[in-house]
């Protein structure tokens, strides 16, 4: 009955630990593989992950492939606050040694290249936000 009703999955007690984390995982990798190929929008701006564009106002940005990384982990994660171990360990993965301000650095470069295009009707580089003494965020709202 609950599978009718629209449940992905069930699991019947007694469960194995193993059996109750991979369920959950499969699940997981449906709705991330969903997320993968969404174009994002705010406002003029798209992200396109399939085709790895990025336009404002039909306008290509040329945007880095980290910075592409960083911009489509903002806009999936909006309003939120991420220190920067947090964006290291979603944009580059936990294994990875960045120096200290190398995040600072890509911020300053995608702000960078979201102010390129001129007359636009929103500034979109004041949209990746600086929260101080916490770390980023992407919002539509003013700081």
């Amino acid at each position: 009955q609950g599978l009718n009703e629209g449940v992905d999955d069930y699991v019947t007690k007694p469960f194995s630990p193993r059996e109750l984390v991979a369920r959950i995982k499969t699940v997981l990798r449906r709705v991330n593989g969903k997320q993968k190929d969404t174009v994002l929008r705010v406002f003029d701006l798209q992200l396109d992950p399939t085709s790895h564009r990025t336009t404002i106002e039909d306008k290509p940005v040329e945007i880095g492939p980290t910075e592409f990384k960083l911009l489509r982990f903002f806009l999936l994660n909006q309003e939120k606050v991420f220190n920067r171990d947090q964006i290291q360990d979603f944009v580059w993965g936990s294994n990875v040694y960045l120096e200290e301000r190398t995040i600072d650095v890509h911020i300053r470069r995608l702000r960078k290249a979201l102010s390129e295009p001129e007359n636009t009707s929103v500034d979109y580089a004041k949209l990746v936000q600086t929260v101080r003494g916490a770390g980023y965020r992407f919002s539509v709202r003013p700081a």
